[in-house]
C-alpha cells in the first residue's frame, strides 16, 4: 500500500538560513549570532534575537522553562523491562528500518543514524555511538535536539550544531536532520535521524533523510497489508495452500497445517509432500480455469486418510492457490441445516408396563457399546424412538444421527443413497458426485429402518461396511473410511427371510449382535391411558384447545382396542379426537368408528397373542431377561428356572450382550 510522501514544509526563512549558514558551518568556526542568541535565552530573554529561527528559539525557551540544565550532557534511559517490551513491540519496524539505515550510512561514513519510536526512545542506531539504545531524546528530557524537535513538530526537521540546547551537543559540531516514519493512515510510528559533520551536511541531506523515512514507511505499510492478509488466511475455515510457479509450497495457513498435521517446515516442498492423492503436479499446474470442488482423498504421512473438496485458482505470476474444505466439516454444517439429529432419550419414551421396561433395559445395554443393534417390532411401535435414545445415551451423542428408510428408497437407488456416487456414475448423477448417508453419519450413528426391504446388492455393500468400516461410492475405484455405528430395524421376521433366501444370512448375523423387541401396544395395555393423556396434552397445546382429559367410557374403548397400527395409530386417533372434541373431555363420539364399533378384547385375563410371528431369538432373550430379573441376577437360579444348564445360560447371555451384574445393580437401585 503506497504512502503519500510528506512535503518538506520549510519556510523561506528556514531555507535561506541553512543556505546562508552552510559555508560558515564548513569553516568550523562557531556561529556568533547563534551563540549570542543561545546565551540570551539562558539569561531569560523572551524576545527572539536576530539570527535564530523561531522554531529553535521556541524550543530553547521550552527547555529553559522546563528547568533543564544545558551543561548536563547525560542521557536518560527507560527502565530495562520497559525497553525490552518496547523493542519486542517494534521488532518489525526495527528490521525494516535497519537495512535502509545501513544503506544511508554508506553516504555518511563519519556520521550517525538513529531510530526512535514516537515517544523518543532510541530503538536502533548505526555509525558513531552517539545515542545508545534505550536513551530518551524527547525535547522535554534532553532539551532542544533534532529528534526531539521533529517529534514535537511532527515533521521533517534539521538542527545545526549551534542550535542544540545542551552544550555537549553544541561542541560536537554535528548537524542533524530527522524525518517521521508514518503508517498508511499518516500516523507517526517513529523518527529517523541522521547526524553528520558540517562538510557532509547540506540541503540535499534533508531530501535523502526524508526519502529514507518514506522507504521505511512503505515497507511498514506493506508489512501491515501482509499481516492483514495473513490474518484473513488464518481465520478462514478452510485450508489454503499457496504454490509458486513450480508447484512448491510458498505458504499454508493454520487450518491447512491442522488438516495435514504438518508444520511450516514444509515450505519450499512440492505440494505432493502433504499427502498422496489423485492431484498430480500436472493437474495442479495445468493452464485453464483450474479446478472447482474436486472430491479428493489424501493419504497422510501417518497412513490416515483425509477427504476434502479441492479448488485450485491460478495466479497471474504463475503460481496457484489451493483451497481445501474438509468433507466431515461440510457434512456437519449440512446436518445442522437439515436437522439430522436425534431428539428422543430413554426418559422421553412413555410407558411403565413390564414389556416396555424390558425393552428400555435392553436399549440402555445397547447404548454402552458400539455394537451393531437390531430393533424388532411391528410398524408404529416406535423403533426409531429407541434408536434415537440409544444414540443419545451413547458416547456418540455429540455426533450425527442419520435415519434412512430403506423401504422408501427405489431399489435401483439404494446404493447411491447409502454409499454415494461419483460424477458420471449414472445418468442424472450430481456434478462432482455426492456423499451417501454413511458419509453423512461419519462419527455418529446411522439408523437403517425397514432393513428387511433392502436389495441383495445393497446388502453386500452393507456387509463390507460392517466388516471393513469402508464405503465405496457408486462408480468409484477407491473406498473411504467411515466411523459409523449401525442400528437397524425391521417389522419382518428376518430369521424366516434368511430361511427363504430373501435376506443374506451373513448380514443377519452381523446385524443381530444385540437386539431388542419394541412390544406392540396390545402387549402393553397398561400404558394406553398414559400414552393417550400424553398425546392429548401435546395436541391440545398445539391446537390451543381446552380439552383437559378423556371420558372414562372413551378410555375404556381405547384400552380394549387391538391397535394394529400401535402407538402411531393411537397418536393419530387422539389428534383426531382432540380436533373433534367440543367439551373439556374426549367423548366416545369423538373416536373413529373402526374403534368404537370393533368387538372389544378382554383387558385382563389371558394375554392376547401377537398378530405377527415374533423372532424366536428375541423371545428367548426376553425369557432370559425375565428370569434374571426374577432372580436378581442369580445365574444358577435363573438357569434352573429356564430348565437349561448354567453354562448354556452363560453362552446365551454372551450372545445377547447380557450381564448378570446389570440385574443386580437394577435391584440395588
Amino acid at each position: 500500500m503506497p504512502v503519500n510522501p510528506q512535503p518538506m514544509a520549510f519556510s523561506a526563512e528556514d531555507l535561506d538560513y541553512i543556505t546562508a549558514l552552510g559555508p560558515a558551518s564548513l569553516s568550523g568556526e562557531p556561529i556568533a549570532e547563534l551563540d549570542r542568541a543561545w546565551q540570551a535565552c539562558q539569561e531569560g530573554r523572551t524576545v527572539r534575537p536576530a539570527g535564530v529561527r523561531q522554531v529553535i528559539w521556541d524550543s530553547w525557551r521550552r527547555s529553559v522553562e522546563a528547568g533543564l540544565d544545558s551543561d548536563d550532557g547525560h542521557y536518560r534511559f527507560v527502565a530495562p523491562d520497559s525497553l525490552s517490551a518496547t523493542l519486542t513491540k517494534n521488532r518489525v519496524l526495527i528490521a525494516a528500518a535497519a537495512e535502509v539505515m545501513r544503506g544511508l550510512l554508506a553516504y555518511n561514513p563519519r556520521g550517525h543514524i538513529n531510530l526512535t519510536d514516537a515517544d523518543g526512545t532510541t530503538l536502533y542506531f548505526c555509525g558513531l555511538d552517539l545515542t545508545p539504545v534505550g536513551s530518551r531524546l524527547l525535547e522535554s528530557v534532553q532539551g532542544t535536539n533534532c529528534t526531539g524537535l521533529a517529534i514535537t513538530e511532527d515533521r521533517l526537521m534539521y538542527v545545526l550544531a549551534e542550535e542544540n540546547f545542551g552544550t555537549g551537543l553544541r561542541r560536537r559540531r554535528m548537524h542533524c536532520a530527522a524525518a517521521p516514519i508514518r503508517d498508511d493512515q499518516g500516523k507517526t510510528l517513529a523518527m529517523l535521524t541522521l547526524t553528520a559533520e558540517p562538510g557532509w551536511f547540506h540541503f540535499h541531506t534533508l531530501g535523502t533523510v526524508q526519502a529514507a523515512a518514506e522507504a521505511v514507511s512503505r515497507q511498514m505499510a506493506l508489512q501491515t497489508l501482509l499481516e492483514e492478509q495473513q490474518t484473513v488466511l488464518e481465520v478462514l475455515n478452510e485450508g489454503l495452500v499457496v504454490l509458486d510457479e513450480r508447484g512448491r509450497i510458498k505458504a499454508l495457513n493454520g487450518y491447512a497445517r491442522q488438516l495435514f498435521r504438518v508444520g511450516r517446515d514444509l515450505l519450499g516442498s512440492p505440494f505432493q509432500r502433504l499427502g498422496q492423492s489423485e492431484l498430480s503436479a500436472e493437474i495442479l499446474m495445468r493452464d485453464g480455469e483450474g479446478l472447482r470442488d474436486l472430491d479428493c482423498t489424501f493419504e497422510l504421512h501417518d497412513r490416515s486418510h483425509l477427504a476434502c473438496l479441492v479448488s485450485v485458482c491460478a495466479l497471474e505470476q504463475g503460481g496457484r492457490v489451493v483451497s481445501l474444505r474438509e468433507n466431515r466439516r461440510i457434512r456437519e454444517i449440512t446436518r445442522r441445516i437439515i436437522g439430522t439429529q436425534a431428539s428422543y432419550t430413554f426418559e422421553t419414551i412413555q410407558g411403565t408396563s413390564r414389556a416396555i421396561q424390558d425393552a428400555l433395559h435392553l436399549g440402555r445395554i445397547a447404548s454402552r457399546s458400539d455394537s451393531t443393534t437390531l430393533i424388532l417390532g411391528e410398524s408404529g411401535t416406535g423403533k426409531e424412538l429407541f434408536a434415537q435414545a440409544i444414540h443419545n445415551a451413547s458416547d456418540r451423542c455429540s455426533g450425527p444421527f442419520v435415519a434412512v428408510n430403506c423401504g422408501a428408497i427405489p431399489r435401483d437407488l439404494v446404493q447411491s443413497e447409502l454409499f454415494g456416487h461419483v460424477e458420471g456414475a449414472f445418468t442424472g448423477s450430481a456434478r462432482g458426485g455426492s456423499a451417501g448417508k454413511f458419509e453423512l453419519a461419519d462419527g455418529g450413528t446411522i439408523f437403517l429402518d425397514e432393513i428387511g426391504d433392502m436389495s441383495f446388492d445393497a446388502q453386500v455393500s452393507l456387509l463390507r461396511v460392517l466388516q471393513e468400516g469402508e464405503v465405496t461410492r457408486v462408480g468409484a475405484k477407491k473406498s473411504r473410511q467411515v466411523d459409523v455405528r449401525i442400528i437397524a430395524a425391521t417389522h419382518r421376521n428376518l430369521s424366516q427371510a434368511v430361511a427363504e433366501g430373501a435376506f443374506r444370512e451373513d448380514l443377519y448375523y452381523r446385524l443381530n449382535v444385540l437386539n431388542l423387541t419394541v412390544p406392540p401396544l396390545r402387549m402393553r395395555r397398561d400404558d394406553i391411558p398414559l400414552l393417550a393423556r400424553h398425546f392429548l396434552g401435546r395436541c391440545a397445546r398445539s391446537m390451543r384447545k381446552s380439552v383437559q382429559g378423556i371420558a372414562p367410557e372413551a378410555l375404556e374403548i381405547l384400552a380394549a382396542y387391538g391397535w394394529p397400527g400401535n402407538v402411531r395409530e393411537l397418536e393419530n386417533t387422539i389428534e383426531r379426537a382432540t380436533n373433534l372434541a367440543v367439551t373439556e373431555l374426549i367423548q366416545v363420539v369423538d373416536l373413529p368408528l373402526e374403534i368404537t364399533q370393533r368387538p372389544r378384547q378382554a383387558v385382563s385375563g389371558s394375554r392376547p397373542q401377537p398378530q405377527v410371528a415374533q423372532d424366536l431369538g428375541t423371545h428367548e432373550m426376553n425369557a432370559i431377561i425375565a428370569a434374571l430379573k426374577d432372580t436378581s441376577g442369580n445365574v444358577r437360579l435363573a438357569a434352573r428356572q429356564l430348565n437349561v444348564s448354567r453354562g448354556g445360560l452363560y453362552n446365551k447371555m454372551t450372545r445377547f450382550g447380557l450381564s448378570a451384574g446389570d440385574f443386580r445393580q437394577a435391584l440395588n437401585h
